[in-house]
């Protein structure tokens, strides 16, 4: 019996390849990655004690590097266990759960129709090549190459010119012998009860192929050439070959492109045709386009089969925008672990055939690097929509929030996102001033407790699990009414200098501040700078946003805190260079105190636990590791000291330069 290609791809595509594999081998727990699909084994089929046989999920295909087998799900039963092809597609059938279907003449022959339209498209695809070639085509020639594009990638690409003529192609294909009936139902020519006579669908246009995941033309999509034409872009109408939101651009060969990336590389999907075929010219192979529609439901399952983690370009126009936030509420509720999108949106005016058309590749990998997360896009979008001063306006965004995240339909993202918009909510509605009331009440117990506290072992006092002198440092007092200066730096450089988001992007967005004032600002900042990009992203538009929302007290507050300590790298005055350099600096200090925090709050952690249970030498042990780390932290302290003072000359030196 012949099995269709369609009922071959849906039982494939509804069994992992892993699930008929491991009923067979083990798999190996260090090399195996099983959130992305991607598995390792001893090989089956030749004896080995390393793991080499590999398998991947999202390509339906395993291969083993010691002896070179390879396949798919039917292939592997067949070699594995001496199955013949029939038995091996009824046993993935019948873990798909789809009946075996059953031989009918008239579904044959509707496959081999199926078959000859395709050979009338491909004869199709060869008429407008050739036109493209000819003195009709030299007008179309030329607005390829003004576009940019080489003779290699017209021919890679397939373009092609449709004549302006109503019955050119339908000739062409006429004497070929094609029949009226097979022409129609390719969808190349317009026809109907009230058209007396057929006539060519695509006219003074270039062409563009559009392929299957087989790599065989199933519909075009044309380009006007006449300003005055109804629609710009037109695309084959719904035929038995052609379904318009089942299909990406590119697809087939953006999927090579990332499996030759050993499995490592994403698919990016654009907007149009010539976006996709600018950036393979300019060496991006992986990307992909819906076809002059908005984002389907199964094209996005089409992006996930390819990679976990799709990044979605657009446009950075109102257009783009409102393009990236429908595709953001498509994916919200089709997340799963391990599955996700990003948003990348490039700067206002420009799309990806502009900005590598006329600045290469690396304005648009630098556009890739600061791709968004999914729940990023989703925060920014909601607190960009107004201002939120009033219980009311606070209540609205925190429901609407809830409502965006019940849709995800997976119960662990769904919990995950949850947690994540009650900490986005908590750090950004946090009054400014939420320490005064601690403040009074410490002034009125006159600034410390009576108490001696506990004492551990020999006689050293513990104030909450921790020596006194240690608890009087800088480094471990935790969230403190001003904010540590390491901090106040990182947030007014970033604050003074928005550039260094474009190098640095996901970085500063996961900066985990002590101070909650500092956390609600960063919730803020981070909001306001997702609103726009590139050139838009100045210091003063942040600062007005910021007042906006309240911290413009906050703001002075840092800029006397660092100006009182000399630190002019952090000022709106530094060069860029500085800056930078000082950012980097301050944000290494951060994490070593972070890390040096968390340190001591395992070992408090162990040293009442063995307290508890009397045991004097590990006691010893723990303080004397909790001792390292108050040494530690002088030592972070004195260091920053010397950067400290590296700044006052800096500083002063540039101001020198300045006056002169």
């Amino acid at each position: 019996m012949r099995f269709s290609n369609s009922f071959l791809d849906e039982i494939r595509d509804r069994v992992p390849i892993s699930d008929v594999i491991g009923r067979r081998v083990s798999w190996d727990k260090r090399k195996t990655n099983v959130p992305r699909g991607d598995y390792w084994a001893c090989c089956p089929f030749h004896g080995e004690k390393s793991p080499s046989f590999h398998c991947e999920d999202r390509k339906g295909r395993y291969h083993c590097f010691g002896c070179g087998v390879t396949g798919d799900h039917f292939r592997f039963l067949s070699e594995l266990e001496g199955l013949s092809f029939p038995e091996a597609v009824q046993q993935i059938a019948d873990m798909a759960g789809v009946a075996m279907p059953i031989a009918d003449p008239m579904m044959e022959k509707r496959e081999k129709e199926r078959t000859s339209l395709l050979d009338v498209m491909e004869l199709a695809t060869q008429f407008f090549q050739d036109q493209l070639q000819t003195a009709n085509g030299a007008r179309a020639r030329a607005y390829l190459r003004d576009r940019g594009l080489t003779g290699r990638t017209i021919e890679t690409f397939r373009l092609g010119f449709a004549p302006d003529s109503r019955n050119a192609l339908k000739e062409f294909l006429a004497g070929k012998g094609v029949p009226k009936e097979q022409i129609e139902a390719c969808g190349l020519v317009v026809h109907g009860p009230e058209i007396p006579v057929s006539y060519d669908r695509f006219r003074d246009r270039i062409m563009f192929p559009i392929l299957s995941s087989r790599e065989k033309v199933i519909a075009f999509g044309g380009r006007a050439m006449s300003p005055d034409a109804p629609a710009k872009y037109l695309n084959s109408n719904e035929t038995e070959l052609f379904h318009k939101g089942n299909v990406l651009y590119n697809f087939a060969r953006a999927r090579r492109a990332t499996q030759g990336a050993n499995g490592e590389g994403t698919i990016i999907a654009v907007e149009g045709y010539m976006d996709v075929i600018a950036l393979y010219q300019a060496g991006v192979e992986n990307a992909v386009a819906p076809l002059g529609t908005a984002l389907t439901e199964n094209q996005l399952e089409l992006l996930w089969k390819m990679t976990p983690q799709p990044v979605l370009c657009f446009d950075g126009d109102g257009a783009g925008i409102r393009a990236a936030n429908r595709a953001a509420d498509l994916a919200l509720p089709q997340i799963k672990p391990g599955r996700t999108v990003r948003f990348a949106l490039l700067p206002d005016g420009k799309d990806p055939d502009d900005l590598v058309r006329n600045e290469g590749r690396a304005p648009f990998d630098k556009v890739m690097s600061q791709a968004k997360p999914l729940a990023e896009m989703i925060w920014g979008r909601e607190i960009s929509t107004g201002n939120f001063d009033t219980p009311e306006a606070k209540a609205e965004l925190e429901a609407r929030l809830k409502q965006l995240v019940a849709v995800i339909a997976d119960e662990n993202v769904r919990r995950h996102y949850q947690q994540d918009i009650r900490d986005r909510l908590n750090s950004f509605f946090q009054p400014q001033y939420q320490n005064r009331g601690n403040e009074r009440r410490s002034f009125e117990r006159g600034g410390q407790s009576k108490g001696r506290g506990n004492e551990g072992p020999r006689g050293a006092r513990v104030s909450g699990g921790i020596s006194e002198r240690l608890a009087r440092s800088g480094l471990v007092r935790g969230h403190q009414e001003v904010p540590a200066l390491r901090e106040s730096v990182l947030a007014l450089t970033v604050i003074n200098h928005p550039a260094l988001m474009q190098d640095e992007y996901d970085e500063i967005a996961s900066i985990d501040y002590d101070s909650r004032d500092l956390q609600r600002l960063w919730s803020g900042m981070l909001g306001a700078a997702a609103a726009v990009a590139g050139p838009h992203l100045t210091r003063e538009y942040l600062v007005e946003r910021l007042e906006e929302q309240g911290f413009a007290s906050l703001m002075q507050g840092l800029e006397q805190q660092i100006r009182n300590a000399r630190l002019w790298i952090a000022t709106e005055e530094a060069a860029m260079e500085d800056a930078r350099e000082g950012y980097r600096q301050a944000l290494a200090f951060h994490k070593r105190a972070k890390a040096l925090r968390w340190q001591k709050i395992e070992l408090e952690r162990e040293i009442a636990e063995a307290t508890e249970t009397g045991n004097g030498e590990i006691i010893d042990q723990l303080m004397r590791a909790l001792q390292e780390v108050h040494f530690e932290g002088l030592r972070l302290e004195n260091q920053e000291a010397i950067v400290d003072g590296f700044g006052v000359l800096s500083g002063r030196v540039k101001k020198a330069a300045a006056s002169h």
